[in-house]
């Protein structure tokens, strides 16, 4: 198993995606230890001064005018969490739970919490352990951190609530780290709220969503070469010399992708010559490397500000490089909400014109001499014509879903929290977003298959011919209706594990 050294320094991307998907082990550095003891020893210091410090000796939010006495202040971590933990709805998935307890343990080994060695080390045994505590859907407005996420984090550390098990299994948490030899914290000052007051689980699923993106995003590309030749499209356009009018990045790396697929297309060529009577293709094919390369560019925005939020230390209060404690507004979560919101617009247009590359394949007037829906025999068999329905149902809930939670700040607390950033509903809607777009990228690549089949005994180019045979693999070829759920299902899951890609950069080479 892959172990990930937490240390002082900014856990990576790829330490999240192995821990959060890969189910790493994760060992905190000697480095780390010795932050942690450091800050701790300051926030002690504080918690013997009568003089009031927020978090430490003080209650919360709007509640943050009472002075706790010493005897109390159990009790208010204790009451904090339990509190805080008020999640409702569906479960959130394990590997956004291990994402985010991961960057919330990152945070403490900065040494800026005033968390003891003990509660970091306890993060990190649970996630080795692979207990993953139960976290709701509902209950994180994004602002003063993931609040309710988080706090069933820490309650299952503290031994209350429910985990499940690394093979699914619900269990109470005080049974499942008795029998994973770990003992219940109980939390000090400043530790029940240094343990809640995070962007962790939006950026966590930031984090996953970049991941996702970037497997799709080539993939993006090997449909839209796929549509290009099954409905006689050119690959004129995409020549590198016309991109560089446009000094746009992503739509350069995009282009280049579909013109290397293409290469050798038999396909392409048969309608290349001079006499060729087809002049331009639709906007939908022609225009392809120009929406993939903005979403291309809007995915590097967001890497961006991931990076940013990794190498942050947000906690409220905060040690700081000199050793005092003060408050701060870092746990605002605007900065990873807005690219939450934005990569959820590039997603459904993406989607979009996906789902009218496939129209094409289908409307008779306009697919070049395929039969209408690609029907085997039309009239009888009704072909793709209800993939397309499929796919437009799922284009037009990621239309809904691209509307931004970021906007929709609603105060709480009394008013002292009166603006959030609503950045977990963001982080919610764009992994619908990117579900719903793997699954219309399948459709298409199912349908062009059929198309570019269709059009034997022409062959197509060697790229898009190994992405048909890995879906062959799978799903047979032109014929007869079948029961096409199955097929469907088959598709994307090829495209989720990432088999497609591989089989067209098997002979293409890496796609970028």
């Amino acid at each position: 198993m892959v172990q990930v050294a937490v240390g002082v320094g900014p856990v990576s991307v790829d330490d999240v995606v192995c821990v959060a998907r890969g189910d790493g082990e994760v060992v905190l550095t000697d480095d780390a230890m010795a932050a942690i003891a450091a800050s701790r020893a300051r926030i002690d210091a504080l918690a013997e001064n009568p003089a009031p410090a927020y978090g430490i000796s003080t209650g919360f939010g709007a509640l943050a005018t009472r002075h706790i006495p010493r005897e109390m202040r159990t009790k208010l971590q204790r009451s904090l969490i339990r509190s805080h933990a008020a999640g409702s709805g569906p479960e959130v998935e394990r590997e956004v739970v291990r994402a985010m307890m991961l960057l919330r343990l990152s945070t403490l080994a900065t040494g800026r919490t005033g968390v003891r060695p003990q509660v970091a080390q306890a993060y990190a045994a649970l996630l080795s352990a692979g207990l993953t505590p139960v976290v709701y859907e509902y209950g994180s407005l994004g602002c003063s951190g993931d609040l309710a996420p988080l706090s069933h984090v820490a309650l299952a550390v503290m031994g209350e609530g429910q985990v499940r098990s690394a093979d699914g299994v619900l269990r109470p948490a005080a049974e499942a780290l008795r029998e994973h030899g770990l003992e219940p914290v109980t939390f000090a000052e400043k530790e029940g709220l240094a343990l809640i007051n995070g962007t962790d689980g939006m950026l966590g699923q930031l984090v996953l969503a970049l991941a996702d993106l970037d497997r799709l995003l080539v993939l993006a590309d090997i449909a839209a070469a796929m549509s290009v030749e099954g409905l006689l499209g050119t690959d004129r356009v995409f020549a590198p010399h016309l991109q560089a009018l446009r000094p746009q990045p992503g739509q350069a790396v995009a282009a280049a992708n579909m013109t290397r697929i293409l290469a050798e297309s038999p396909i392409v060529a048969s309608h290349s010559g001079p006499d060729c009577p087809l002049v331009q293709d639709a906007y939908s094919l022609r225009c392809a490397p120009q929406v993939a390369g903005a979403v291309r560019d809007t995915v590097a925005h967001a890497r961006n500000v991931a990076h940013w939020e990794l190498a942050s230390i947000v906690d409220n209060p905060v040690v700081t490089a000199a050793g005092t404690v003060e408050s701060n507004g870092n746990f605002h979560g605007a900065p990873v909400a807005y690219v939450l919101d934005f990569l959820a617009i590039a997603v459904a247009d993406l989607a979009s014109i996906s789902e009218r590359r496939t129209d094409r394949f289908l409307d008779a007037a306009r697919s070049r001499g395929l039969n209408p829906f690609l029907a085997d025999d039309p009239g009888v068999d009704s072909g793709h014509m209800i993939a397309q329905y499929t796919q437009a149902a799922i284009v037009s809930e990621l239309k809904r879903l691209a509307q931004p939670a970021s906007v929709d700040s609603i105060p709480s607390s009394a008013m002292q929290e009166d603006h959030v950033s609503m950045g977990w509903s963001a982080a919610r809607k764009l992994r619908k977003a990117i579900d719903g777009l793997t699954r219309v990228l399948a459709i298409e690549i199912h349908t062009a298959a059929r198309g570019i089949e269709m059009r034997a005994p022409l062959r197509p180019a060697p790229g898009t011919a190994a992405v048909i045979g890995v879906l062959r693999e799978r799903v047979p070829g032109p014929g007869p209706d079948r029961y096409l759920a199955p097929e469907i299902d088959a598709v994307v899951q090829l495209a989720r594990d990432g088999s497609l890609v591989a089989a067209a950069e098997a002979v293409v080479g890496s796609l970028s």
